[in-house]
C-alpha cells in the first residue's frame, strides 16, 4: 500500500556532469538508464537525484537565487524528509517506480554554492535511486513511499 507524502516541485536535467541542472516541464525516466538525456544517465545505482526543496530553502538564507537544479538535482520534492528513509525504500513518483540506492554524496570539489556559502545539502539531504518502472515524470506529481 502507498500513501501520498510528498510532491514534486521540478524536474531539471544536465548536459554535462558538474554542472547545475536546467528545469524541464517533465523528465522521463527508463529503466536500466535513469533520466533520458541526462549527463548522469547510465546503468549504475545513481540514475536519479532527489533532494527536498526543504533544504534549498535553508540555503536560500545564504543565497537567495538558488533555484531548482542548482544542486544539480533531478527532481526536487516538498514534504517529505528523503534523507531519513532507509536505503532500498521504494518510492512513486507519478507513474514511475524507484528504488533509492544511496543517501548523500561528497560534494564536487569545485562546487560552486560550496565555494560560494561554505556549505552544500547535496552531501547530506539529497537522494539517489534505480528505475524500476519507467515513465514521465512532472513537477505536481505524487511521491509516495510503499509501505
Amino acid at each position: 500500500m502507498a500513501t501520498s507524502d510528498g510532491i514534486v516541485v521540478a524536474t531539471s536535467i544536465s548536459t554535462k556532469k558538474g554542472t547545475r541542472k536546467v528545469p524541464q516541464e517533465s523528465i522521463r525516466l527508463e529503466v536500466g538508464l535513469g533520466v533520458a538525456g541526462d549527463a548522469h544517465a547510465g546503468a549504475w545505482h545513481r540514475m536519479v537525484s532527489l533532494l527536498p526543496e526543504e533544504s534549498v530553502d535553508e540555503m536560500r538564507e545564504l543565497l537567495p537565487k538558488l533555484a531548482a537544479g542548482d544542486f544539480a538535482e533531478n527532481i526536487l520534492t516538498r514534504g517529505l524528509s528523503l534523507k531519513d528513509l532507509p536505503v532500498g525504500t521504494v518510492l512513486e513518483v507519478g507513474e514511475c517506480e524507484l528504488v533509492m540506492t544511496q543517501i548523500g554524496k561528497k560534494c564536487h570539489s569545485d562546487c560552486e554554492i560550496h565555494r560560494i556559502t561554505g556549505k552544500c545539502v547535496m552531501p547530506t539531504d539529497g537522494v539517489f535511486a534505480v528505475v524500476t518502472r519507467g515513465g514521465t515524470v512532472r513537477p505536481g506529481d505524487l511521491v509516495r513511499i510503499r509501505r
